[in-house]
């Protein structure tokens, strides 16, 4: 991108990761974890980043303190909600809603969006990001793991593999 003054303008971009879906998947594909840093180094690099938000459930323990300490210093805002237990045993605590309010409120302020899921829940919000706002939307999952209606919706899918984990 270049300025009608001839200077490089940084593309503006969103990244929004959704913890919880991109840690079991890349444990059940893999057994390993997520690389937040090389993820960091791969999306933002060159870019301003607008909105960097990693959404996660609150159980309080001190191993997952840890984690979104190590999220805060590579530049992420930590979104937490509690980790709510159901008298039948079932658990709830995800950030569907709140991960679509928040790219919709980005989208008039980038120009790409990073979404770290494959949860196919979000396909048509990808979809009204391209269609009504002419956002570039990348989706960034595990391949197997990731509802194929998301991978179609996206302007491009990155699977997770290789320098992208631990």
């Amino acid at each position: 991108m270049v300025a009608a003054s001839g200077d490089a303008v940084r593309e503006r971009v969103a990244l929004l990761v959704d913890v919880q879906n991109v840690y079991y998947t890349v444990r059940q594909a893999f057994g390993r974890h997520f690389d937040y840093h090389a993820f960091w180094r791969r999306f933002a690099a060159g870019r301003e980043v607008v909105v960097a938000n990693a959404y996660a459930i609150d159980r309080g323990d001190p191993r997952q303190r840890q984690f979104q300490a190590i999220l805060r210093g590579i530049g992420f805002s930590v979104h937490l909600k509690p980790f709510i237990q159901r008298r039948d045993g079932s658990a709830k605590g995800d950030w569907d809603v709140g991960i679509a309010l928040d790219a919709m409120e980005a989208a008039p302020h980038v120009d790409r969006l990073v979404l770290v899921s494959g949860d196919g829940d979000f396909d048509l919000l990808v979809e009204r990001l391209r269609e009504r706002h002419g956002v570039t939307v990348e989706v960034v999952g595990v391949e197997r793991l990731t509802a194929e209606s998301l991978i179609r919706a996206a302007t491009r899918f990155v699977p997770i593999e290789g320098d992208l984990l631990l």
